[in-house]
Protein backbone atom coordinates (compact mmCIF):
# COMPACT_ATOMS: atom_id res chain seq x y z
CA UNK A 1 0.00 0.00 0.00
CA UNK A 2 1.27 3.29 -0.87
CA UNK A 3 1.92 5.97 1.74
CA UNK A 4 -0.89 8.43 0.27
CA UNK A 5 -3.51 5.59 0.78
CA UNK A 6 -1.83 5.14 4.40
CA UNK A 7 -2.77 8.54 5.00
CA UNK A 8 -6.36 8.24 3.15
CA UNK A 9 -7.14 5.31 5.49
CA UNK A 10 -5.69 6.64 8.44
CA UNK A 11 -8.22 10.25 7.67
CA UNK A 12 -11.06 7.96 6.69
CA UNK A 13 -14.43 9.65 5.24
CA UNK A 14 -17.35 11.14 7.11
CA UNK A 15 -20.74 9.80 6.45
CA UNK A 16 -21.48 12.62 4.44
CA UNK A 17 -18.76 12.16 1.85
CA UNK A 18 -19.38 8.50 1.74
CA UNK A 19 -22.99 8.83 0.91
CA UNK A 20 -21.47 11.96 -2.01
CA UNK A 21 -19.61 8.51 -3.23
CA UNK A 22 -22.74 6.21 -3.67
CA UNK A 23 -24.79 8.71 -4.36
CA UNK A 24 -22.71 9.17 -7.54
CA UNK A 25 -23.46 5.50 -8.51
CA UNK A 26 -26.71 5.80 -8.44
CA UNK A 27 -27.69 6.58 -12.08
CA UNK A 28 -31.51 7.05 -11.77
CA UNK A 29 -30.68 9.54 -8.43
CA UNK A 30 -28.22 11.87 -10.91
CA UNK A 31 -30.72 12.04 -13.33
CA UNK A 32 -33.30 12.93 -10.22
CA UNK A 33 -30.41 15.60 -9.18
CA UNK A 34 -29.67 17.20 -12.69
CA UNK A 35 -33.44 17.23 -13.39
CA UNK A 36 -34.26 18.97 -10.52
CA UNK A 37 -31.20 21.79 -10.50
CA UNK A 38 -32.26 22.78 -14.19
CA UNK A 39 -36.18 23.14 -13.03
CA UNK A 40 -34.95 25.20 -10.32
CA UNK A 41 -32.74 27.28 -12.72
CA UNK A 42 -35.50 27.95 -14.92
CA UNK A 43 -37.70 29.03 -12.18
CA UNK A 44 -35.36 31.88 -11.32
CA UNK A 45 -34.97 32.78 -14.58
CA UNK A 46 -38.62 32.24 -16.00
CA UNK A 47 -39.30 36.19 -15.97
CA UNK A 48 -35.99 36.65 -18.28
CA UNK A 49 -36.29 34.21 -20.60
CA UNK A 50 -40.13 33.53 -20.90
CA UNK A 51 -41.23 33.66 -24.72
CA UNK A 52 -44.19 35.94 -24.04
CA UNK A 53 -46.02 37.99 -21.50
CA UNK A 54 -47.03 35.76 -18.33
CA UNK A 55 -51.13 37.11 -19.46
CA UNK A 56 -50.51 38.10 -22.91
CA UNK A 57 -53.43 37.18 -24.83
CA UNK A 58 -54.53 36.93 -28.64
CA UNK A 59 -58.26 36.15 -28.73
CA UNK A 60 -57.89 36.13 -32.29
CA UNK A 61 -55.39 33.64 -32.47
CA UNK A 62 -57.27 31.35 -29.94
CA UNK A 63 -56.19 27.56 -29.08
CA UNK A 64 -53.52 26.71 -31.41
CA UNK A 65 -51.80 23.19 -32.01
CA UNK A 66 -47.66 23.43 -31.34
CA UNK A 67 -46.04 25.77 -33.72
CA UNK A 68 -42.42 27.73 -34.57
CA UNK A 69 -43.93 30.66 -33.43
CA UNK A 70 -45.29 28.55 -29.86
CA UNK A 71 -43.44 25.93 -29.59
CA UNK A 72 -46.17 23.98 -26.78
CA UNK A 73 -49.63 25.20 -28.38
CA UNK A 74 -51.60 27.81 -26.96
CA UNK A 75 -55.16 27.94 -25.05
CA UNK A 76 -58.24 29.15 -25.36
CA UNK A 77 -57.28 32.82 -24.66
CA UNK A 78 -54.74 32.72 -26.83
CA UNK A 79 -51.87 32.62 -24.42
CA UNK A 80 -48.83 30.82 -25.07
CA UNK A 81 -48.57 27.59 -22.76
CA UNK A 82 -44.81 27.38 -22.76
CA UNK A 83 -44.50 30.97 -21.08
CA UNK A 84 -47.76 29.35 -18.44
CA UNK A 85 -45.95 26.26 -18.09
CA UNK A 86 -42.63 28.08 -16.77
CA UNK A 87 -44.83 30.54 -14.11
CA UNK A 88 -46.95 27.81 -13.15
CA UNK A 89 -43.22 25.77 -12.86
CA UNK A 90 -42.61 28.55 -10.56
CA UNK A 91 -45.69 28.35 -8.09
CA UNK A 92 -45.47 24.49 -8.12
CA UNK A 93 -41.83 24.32 -7.10
CA UNK A 94 -42.23 27.22 -4.37
CA UNK A 95 -45.31 25.70 -2.95
CA UNK A 96 -43.37 22.20 -2.91
CA UNK A 97 -40.55 23.73 -1.19
CA UNK A 98 -41.63 26.57 1.10
CA UNK A 99 -44.62 23.90 2.36
CA UNK A 100 -42.01 20.73 2.60
CA UNK A 101 -39.91 23.85 4.87
CA UNK A 102 -42.92 24.18 7.17
CA UNK A 103 -43.74 20.97 7.61
CA UNK A 104 -40.07 20.66 8.76
CA UNK A 105 -39.62 23.36 11.19
CA UNK A 106 -42.40 21.96 12.79
CA UNK A 107 -42.05 18.00 12.52
CA UNK A 108 -38.35 18.35 13.49
CA UNK A 109 -38.82 20.59 16.80
CA UNK A 110 -42.31 18.55 17.95
CA UNK A 111 -40.27 14.96 17.17
CA UNK A 112 -37.03 16.08 18.69
CA UNK A 113 -38.76 17.19 22.14
CA UNK A 114 -40.82 14.42 22.22
CA UNK A 115 -38.47 12.36 21.95
CA UNK A 116 -35.95 13.64 23.97
CA UNK A 117 -38.15 14.83 26.74
CA UNK A 118 -40.14 11.26 26.90
CA UNK A 119 -42.54 10.32 29.28
CA UNK A 120 -45.57 12.00 29.88
CA UNK A 121 -44.37 14.57 27.43
CA UNK A 122 -43.51 12.10 24.76
CA UNK A 123 -47.25 10.55 24.82
CA UNK A 124 -49.35 13.63 25.07
CA UNK A 125 -47.47 15.34 22.11
CA UNK A 126 -47.69 11.41 20.05
CA UNK A 127 -51.62 11.32 20.99
CA UNK A 128 -51.94 14.53 19.78
CA UNK A 129 -50.41 13.66 16.59
CA UNK A 130 -52.50 10.62 16.38
CA UNK A 131 -55.76 12.79 16.73
CA UNK A 132 -54.78 14.93 13.75
CA UNK A 133 -53.69 11.98 12.03
CA UNK A 134 -57.64 11.20 12.30
CA UNK A 135 -58.86 14.18 10.72
CA UNK A 136 -59.30 14.64 6.97
CA UNK A 137 -56.52 16.94 5.48
CA UNK A 138 -58.64 18.03 2.46
CA UNK A 139 -61.78 19.70 5.09
CA UNK A 140 -58.72 20.72 7.89
CA UNK A 141 -57.73 22.94 4.47
CA UNK A 142 -60.81 23.90 3.65
CA UNK A 143 -61.86 25.38 6.97
CA UNK A 144 -58.76 27.05 6.90
CA UNK A 145 -59.49 28.64 3.44
CA UNK A 146 -63.18 29.95 4.51
CA UNK A 147 -61.62 31.31 7.70
CA UNK A 148 -58.90 33.18 6.40
CA UNK A 149 -59.63 33.73 2.66
CA UNK A 150 -57.77 32.00 -0.11
CA UNK A 151 -54.13 33.27 -0.56
CA UNK A 152 -50.80 32.05 -2.11
CA UNK A 153 -49.54 32.13 1.60
CA UNK A 154 -51.91 30.37 3.26
CA UNK A 155 -51.55 27.39 0.99
CA UNK A 156 -47.99 27.04 2.01
CA UNK A 157 -48.94 27.18 5.46
CA UNK A 158 -52.12 24.95 5.31
CA UNK A 159 -50.33 22.02 3.01
CA UNK A 160 -47.16 22.49 5.55
CA UNK A 161 -49.35 22.49 8.62
CA UNK A 162 -51.04 19.04 6.93
CA UNK A 163 -47.73 16.81 6.07
CA UNK A 164 -45.50 17.41 9.75
CA UNK A 165 -47.36 14.70 11.59
CA UNK A 166 -45.13 11.65 9.55
CA UNK A 167 -41.58 14.09 10.26
CA UNK A 168 -42.18 14.48 13.79
CA UNK A 169 -42.55 10.20 13.79
CA UNK A 170 -39.62 9.83 12.05
CA UNK A 171 -37.47 12.67 14.28
CA UNK A 172 -39.18 11.09 17.43
CA UNK A 173 -38.01 7.65 16.49
CA UNK A 174 -34.71 8.79 15.69
CA UNK A 175 -34.30 10.89 19.25
CA UNK A 176 -35.29 8.21 20.90
CA UNK A 177 -32.04 5.94 19.46
CA UNK A 178 -29.73 9.12 19.78
CA UNK A 179 -31.01 10.31 23.49
CA UNK A 180 -28.91 7.30 25.32
CA UNK A 181 -25.36 7.42 23.22
CA UNK A 182 -22.27 8.51 25.06
CA UNK A 183 -21.97 11.75 23.39
CA UNK A 184 -25.22 12.50 24.66
CA UNK A 185 -24.81 11.26 27.91
CA UNK A 186 -21.08 13.30 28.09
CA UNK A 187 -22.53 16.36 26.81
CA UNK A 188 -24.98 15.95 29.64
CA UNK A 189 -22.21 15.35 32.16
CA UNK A 190 -20.62 18.73 30.57
CA UNK A 191 -23.74 20.77 32.07
CA UNK A 192 -24.46 22.02 28.50
CA UNK A 193 -28.31 22.75 28.07
CA UNK A 194 -30.80 21.01 26.76
CA UNK A 195 -31.33 23.14 23.97
CA UNK A 196 -27.91 23.38 23.13
CA UNK A 197 -27.75 19.57 23.28
CA UNK A 198 -30.54 19.10 20.89
CA UNK A 199 -29.05 21.57 18.58
CA UNK A 200 -25.66 20.63 18.67
CA UNK A 201 -25.84 16.86 18.65
CA UNK A 202 -29.28 15.15 18.65
CA UNK A 203 -31.00 17.49 15.59
CA UNK A 204 -27.66 16.62 13.50
CA UNK A 205 -27.27 13.58 13.98
CA UNK A 206 -30.75 12.97 12.97
CA UNK A 207 -30.11 14.61 9.62
CA UNK A 208 -29.99 11.67 7.77
CA UNK A 209 -33.75 10.51 7.54
CA UNK A 210 -34.89 14.14 7.57
CA UNK A 211 -32.84 15.09 4.46
CA UNK A 212 -34.48 11.69 2.82
CA UNK A 213 -38.33 12.47 3.87
CA UNK A 214 -37.53 16.06 2.95
CA UNK A 215 -36.68 14.97 -0.15
CA UNK A 216 -40.01 12.74 -0.78
CA UNK A 217 -42.06 15.12 0.88
CA UNK A 218 -41.22 17.68 -1.84
CA UNK A 219 -42.84 16.01 -4.38
CA UNK A 220 -45.79 14.68 -2.37
CA UNK A 221 -46.52 18.19 -1.48
CA UNK A 222 -46.78 19.39 -5.04
CA UNK A 223 -49.25 16.64 -5.79
CA UNK A 224 -51.25 17.96 -3.04
CA UNK A 225 -51.44 20.89 -4.78
CA UNK A 226 -52.31 19.78 -7.99
CA UNK A 227 -54.73 18.25 -6.61
CA UNK A 228 -56.13 21.19 -4.39
CA UNK A 229 -56.00 23.46 -7.66
CA UNK A 230 -57.92 20.80 -9.62
CA UNK A 231 -60.74 20.60 -7.01
CA UNK A 232 -60.38 24.18 -7.09
CA UNK A 233 -58.77 24.98 -3.66
CA UNK A 234 -55.63 25.88 -4.45
CA UNK A 235 -54.10 28.33 -6.88
CA UNK A 236 -56.84 31.10 -8.63
CA UNK A 237 -56.38 32.95 -11.49
CA UNK A 238 -55.02 34.63 -12.57
CA UNK A 239 -51.92 32.94 -11.11
CA UNK A 240 -51.06 29.64 -12.06
CA UNK A 241 -49.90 26.37 -11.28
CA UNK A 242 -49.28 22.96 -13.09
CA UNK A 243 -51.71 21.12 -11.09
CA UNK A 244 -54.43 24.12 -12.83
CA UNK A 245 -53.23 24.16 -15.97
CA UNK A 246 -54.38 20.14 -15.58
CA UNK A 247 -57.47 20.75 -15.00
CA UNK A 248 -57.98 23.33 -17.45
CA UNK A 249 -56.69 20.71 -19.57
CA UNK A 250 -58.92 18.10 -18.50
CA UNK A 251 -62.14 20.22 -19.20
CA UNK A 252 -61.05 20.28 -23.20
CA UNK A 253 -58.87 17.74 -23.58
CA UNK A 254 -60.95 16.32 -26.49
CA UNK A 255 -60.91 19.50 -28.72
CA UNK A 256 -57.24 21.38 -27.25
CA UNK A 257 -55.19 17.33 -25.97
CA UNK A 258 -52.08 19.37 -26.21
CA UNK A 259 -53.06 21.94 -22.96
CA UNK A 260 -53.38 18.34 -20.39
CA UNK A 261 -50.66 16.34 -22.54
CA UNK A 262 -47.58 19.34 -21.95
CA UNK A 263 -48.81 20.31 -17.88
CA UNK A 264 -49.21 16.32 -17.39
CA UNK A 265 -45.29 15.54 -18.54
CA UNK A 266 -43.52 18.76 -16.68
CA UNK A 267 -45.08 17.34 -13.38
CA UNK A 268 -45.19 13.72 -14.11
CA UNK A 269 -41.27 14.42 -15.17
CA UNK A 270 -40.91 16.25 -11.86
CA UNK A 271 -42.34 14.07 -9.71
CA UNK A 272 -40.12 11.46 -10.75
CA UNK A 273 -37.18 12.89 -10.55
CA UNK A 274 -37.86 14.17 -7.14
CA UNK A 275 -38.53 10.32 -5.81
CA UNK A 276 -35.50 9.11 -8.13
CA UNK A 277 -33.33 11.46 -5.92
CA UNK A 278 -34.96 11.09 -2.40
CA UNK A 279 -35.00 6.79 -3.34
CA UNK A 280 -30.85 7.32 -3.93
CA UNK A 281 -30.45 9.61 -1.14
CA UNK A 282 -31.76 7.06 1.14
CA UNK A 283 -29.54 4.77 -0.66
CA UNK A 284 -26.51 6.68 0.04
CA UNK A 285 -27.16 7.78 3.15
CA UNK A 286 -28.03 4.17 4.81
CA UNK A 287 -25.27 3.56 6.92
CA UNK A 288 -25.49 -0.55 6.66
CA UNK A 289 -24.79 0.27 2.88
CA UNK A 290 -21.86 -1.61 1.04
CA UNK A 291 -19.13 0.46 0.73
CA UNK A 292 -18.19 -1.24 -2.51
Amino acid sequence: MSAQALVNAEKGTSLWADAWVRLKKNKLALFGLGVVLFLIVIALLTPWIAPYGYEEQNLELGATPPSAAHWLGTDLFGRDLLTRLMYGGRVSLAVGLIATSVALLIGVAWGTIAGYVGGRTDAIMMRIVDALYALPFIIFIILLMVVFGRSLLLLFLAIGAVEWLTMARIVRGQVLTIRNQEYVEAARAMGLSTPRILLRHVVPNSLGPIIVYATLTVPQVMLLEAFLSFLGLGIQPPQSSWGLLISYGAEVMEDYPWLLIFPGLALSITLFALNFLGDGLRDALDPKASKD
